[in-house]
């Protein structure tokens, strides 16, 4: 399948859906999405029929009716959807977050390692991370990675948190995979 280049909108608008529908498991009202992405019920229904042209979306009818993401959505956004998703928690302010995991940790971006920065993308809404937070990541399922670092910006459409690593540590001495 052709990768479908979508707007920066149609992009915050499909994730919020993934994410609510992943919530729920239930079609979600256009209603949510307007509140989960912070904008007017209109637009949303109006990028709804641009998604269900590009067959991102299903519209569902009835009462209990609303939206869900067609399996196209999650190739789309390249949201793996796996079954069993390897899960890597997350800690917020020493909290583990609910209903969040970690896609993928990417230090590769990273431009100036003396800066040492991580790109944690994650599964589920990044609206609570703030600034300056508390985030530790990990362990990590093969190489039981821990990341402990500072919240030094976010991106809430690709669900991207930007750590500014504090401590990074594996377990020495066991093979690694």
């Amino acid at each position: 399948m052709s990768s479908i280049e979508l707007t920066s909108s149609q992009k915050t608008i499909l994730t919020a859906l993934i994410n609510l529908y992943r919530d729920s498991e239930d079609a979600v009202k256009g209603e949510d999405i307007a509140t989960e992405v912070n904008r007017n019920p209109g637009t949303i229904r109006n990028q709804m029929q641009s998604l269900k042209a590009l067959q991102l979306v299903e519209g569902v009818p009835g009462p209990k009716g609303g939206y869900k993401p067609t399996a196209n959505a999650y190739e789309a956004l390249d949201v793996d959807k796996m079954d069993e998703p390897a899960f890597v928690p997350l800690f917020h302010n020493d909290e583990e977050v609910e209903g969040v995991n970690v896609d993928e940790i990417d230090l590769s971006s990273v431009h100036h390692p003396e800066l040492c920065r991580a790109e944690i993308h994650v599964q589920g809404s990044v609206r609570e991370f703030h600034e300056g937070d508390k985030i530790r990541v990990g362990p990590t399922p093969l190489s039981k990675l821990v990341i402990d670092g500072t919240l030094d910006g976010k991106d809430d459409t690709s669900n991207i948190l930007i750590l500014r690593i504090d401590d990074m540590k594996a377990p020495v001495g066991e093979p690694q995979h």
